[in-house]
């Protein structure tokens, strides 16, 4: 009897809806190889096509990668460009495949701090996808947790100032409507490659429930089974949201009983 393929193991009705992950490793997977930095960036490239696809096939509805943060304007110029040029010659190569798998693309963080053939570039490839209603796949670019809550903080200063909030008003709803995810629901699934054990400035608010899997591989060795691996992780665990585990088995008997 032939072993069951890992997908094959997963429940297809307990899917997190929104999966977020931390792509880290691409430099020292390059620098395993005796390559440069920017080689592996490009192999990057590949694993981002086959998570997308193994995302698309199970039926996840968001996903985000972190593809450029806040604190990466600090790296060497020659990366920086170099990271720059592989995202526009990316979005233009892989158009046909996003249209064909109906596939809506979304970028959230400071993107008029992107260089201007790269913010042309994001913006045609978001206007062409936007009737699509598959899977979301989300970029984030020149983005991080503080950058954004400062963002939020400062516009929400500014509505109290000009009255149009009583600041006693302002909750955790009011909040959320401002955050650059507001169209999104909170990731229930972060993954992070590479062995590392950080969350590195990456959508701390949105995060506050989610499940955390942190893996080894270094993100272009990330596969498919990979991915596979951490969905089938996130369905072992139970997910409590402060509540007991006495608390959750009446609330699903409730819900099965209906």
């Amino acid at each position: 009897m032939a072993e069951k393929r890992i997908q094959d193991q997963i429940d297809r009705t307990k899917l997190p809806a929104h999966v977020a992950i931390i792509m880290d490793g691409n430099g020292r997977w390059a620098r395993k190889q005796g390559f440069a930095r920017t080689l592996g960036h490009e192999k990057g490239v590949d694993t981002v096509r086959n998570v997308v696809e193994a995302a698309a096939e199970l039926g996840i509805e968001f996903l985000t990668l972190y593809a450029f943060s806040t604190e990466n304007w600090s790296r060497p110029k020659y990366e920086i460009e170099a990271l720059m040029g592989i995202l526009v010659k990316s979005l233009h190569k892989e158009m046909k495949t996003l249209m064909n798998n109906n596939i809506r693309l979304q970028a959230i963080g400071d993107l008029e701090s992107l260089p201007a053939g790269t913010r042309t570039q994001l913006i045609k490839s978001l206007k062409t996808t936007s009737g699509n209603d598959g899977l979301a796949l989300i970029l984030a670019l020149s983005y991080s947790s503080r950058w954004e809550i400062t963002e939020v903080a400062r516009q929400i200063a500014k509505e109290a100032v000009a009255g149009k909030i009583d600041p006693e008003k302002i909750d955790t709803a009011y909040l959320n409507d401002h955050l650059t995810t507001r169209n999104f629901p909170d990731p229930e699934l972060l993954i992070r490659t590479s062995g590392e054990f950080r969350i590195s400035n990456f959508l701390l608010w949105q995060i506050a429930y989610a499940e955390l899997y942190f893996t080894p591989v270094l993100w272009p060795d990330f596969s498919k089974d990979d991915f596979y691996s951490a969905i089938l992780d996130y369905q072992q665990r139970e997910r409590r949201f402060g509540l007991t585990s006495e608390q959750i088995n009446k609330l699903e008997q409730k819900m099965h009983s209906r």
